[in-house]
């Protein structure tokens, strides 16, 4: 008696509150944790948004799970059988009795892992063409506005600064970002991007180059320079990139993709623009021997003009001939001129113009218009006669013999048009008598008569309406049964036979031993 009463004493939970407390005792006990060990079971993030797989070791595994918001902020995505350090807290799942780990954090364990993920991680870009050399884009050579993309606040903006303003000082844009943390990829991604975005004419000038610049430091503090989205915006950039990503031995994936790699970010801005001091000493050379080469030039194409003038004469020279010519034709003008007027007087006194020579000069004209009077007639006749022989043809054309060729050829052609006409005539009546037939024979295949040669009878009354269904004959009523070769009178008799569902099968008796009729 005394444990029965010991028993029953025991506080009674349920299997909620059970697990509900366990819950508690969990995550109260290990609220902030670090465990180390290897993704198993990774399948990527759930449609939700969230992962879930699990961290083992050689003896022991647990189950973990990123929540869609941790995720985002993850420096590289979980990735199967990597061993990894995952920071977060402990917690139980009622639903299933089971405990797991709630991932805030996820890094590698040790440089050993980061270097094999980012070897991996090198083969993949590698392998999309991302870092070949076709892909590279040569530097301008004399930029007007650089865009840097590092932090504000470091010495390395300075160090760029104070070099470009030494060497060449030029427009600079700062795009702040972090260097170091988990989201650092995401910002300078996002940096390169928007410089990018940039209008060429818009109110913030587009830089012609861009210079991603960070110090020195571990490979854990590089990390976020060779996430895979940095990598994609740079070698989707348009604008040439310089990558001056730590020191000389250090070297991060946008190394791979950039246009052009500075050792370190003091080398990325020389590279960017050129030392204007030797661009003004190379330009004042260059002044000197263009104005060197003008003045031997010059020299030269003088002393050829002093020779070619050596060799052509003087004006006097040129104009002696012609001179000569002048003076020569105006005195043979003089004279031709005196030989000219004492040649036309000659003539002139040589004319005599008298009455004898007038009359000479009338008969002359009267003699021709004698011989014009003389061939005038002959002159009509002739052209009377062409224009009587012109009729003659035309009046043999019109005879009566050639009318009445004209009339019988006329009446030929018309005999065979009219043969024609009464042919196709008889073609349209044929063709028309045969499709009236046609049509006949449908009509006495679809008539009612048609189907009385088949052996029907049509009913009607006495008014000749047709009777459709026995329903509507009463009996002693006089009918008319019309057949195919005449009509008969009929009087109905008896109760009019119901429809086939209507009637019901006859039962007759059945003997024994045998089948009963079917019907």
């Amino acid at each position: 008696m005394g444990n029965d009463d010991s028993l029953s004493n025991v506080a009674e939970y349920s299997v909620s509150e059970i697990s509900l407390a366990l819950k508690r005792t969990v995550e109260d006990a290990f609220g902030h944790v670090r465990v180390r060990g290897e993704i198993s079971g990774y399948r990527g993030p759930h449609a939700s948004g969230h992962c879930y797989f699990a961290l083992k070791d050689e003896r022991a595994r647990i189950e973990a799970v990123i929540w869609r918001s941790a995720f985002s902020r993850l420096k590289f995505p979980p990735q199967e059988g990597l061993e990894v350090v995952a920071t977060g807290r402990l917690t139980t799942y009622p639903g299933s009795s089971k405990y797991q780990i709630v991932i805030e954090s996820l890094e590698p364990a040790g440089a050993g892992a980061l270097m094999a993920l980012l070897e991996e991680r090198k083969r993949k870009l590698a392998a999309e063409g991302l870092f070949v050399e076709e892909r590279k884009k040569p530097l301008p050579f004399m930029p007007r506005v650089i865009g840097v993309v590092t932090s504000p606040t470091g010495a390395v903006i300075r160090d760029i600064i104070h070099r470009i303003t030494d060497r060449f000082p030029v427009h600079v844009l700062v795009w702040p970002v972090r260097v170091q943390g988990e989201t650092t990829g995401e910002e300078v991604a996002a940096a390169v991007s928007g410089f990018n975005a940039l209008p060429a004419d818009g109110p913030i000038a587009r830089p012609d180059v861009l210079i991603v610049a960070r110090g020195g430091g571990s490979l854990e503090d590089l990390w976020g320079f060779n996430d895979e989205a940095v990598v994609r915006a740079v070698a989707a950039s348009t604008i040439p990139v310089i990558s001056a990503v730590g020191h000389e031995t250090d070297w991060t994936l946008i190394d791979l993709a950039a246009d052009r790699r500075a050792p370190t970010p003091t080398g990325a801005a020389e590279m960017a623009v050129p030392v204007k001091a030797d661009l003004e000493a190379g330009l004042a050379r260059l002044s000197a021997r263009l104005k060197a080469a003008i003045s031997r030039d010059l020299e030269r194409r003088r002393q050829h003009a002093r020779t070619l003038s050596r060799a052509i004469p003087s004006a006097d020279q040129l104009l002696a001939l012609p001179r000569r010519r002048f003076d020569e034709a105006a005195a043979r003008l003089s004279r031709a001129l005196q030989m000219a007027t004492h040649a036309k007087r000659l003539r002139l006194d040589g004319l005599r113009i008298s009455i004898t020579t007038l009359d000479r000069r009338l008969a002359e004209a009267r003699r021709q218009l004698t011989q014009c009077g003389e061939r005038l007639p002959l002159v009509y006749r002739g052209l009377l006669r062409n224009r009587r022989a012109r009729l003659d043809r035309d009046a043999a054309r019109v005879s009566p013999r050639a009318a009445q060729e004209r009339i019988r050829l006329h009446r030929r052609r018309l005999e065979e048009a009219r043969i024609r006409a009464d042919r196709a005539v008889r073609q349209r009546l044929e063709a028309a008598r045969a499709a009236s037939e046609q049509t006949m024979r449908f009509v006495k295949l679809l008539s009612y008569e048609g189907v009385l040669e088949r052996g029907f009878a049509l009913v009607r009354d006495t008014e000749g309406t047709p009777l459709k269904r026995a329903r509507e004959v009463r009996p002693g009523q006089a009918l008319r049964l019309q057949f195919a070769d005449g009509s008969a009178n009929a009087i109905a008799s008896g109760k009019p036979a119901g429809t086939a569902s209507e009637r019901k099968p006859s039962k007759a008796p059945q003997e024994p031993g045998k089948q009963g009729s079917l019907f």
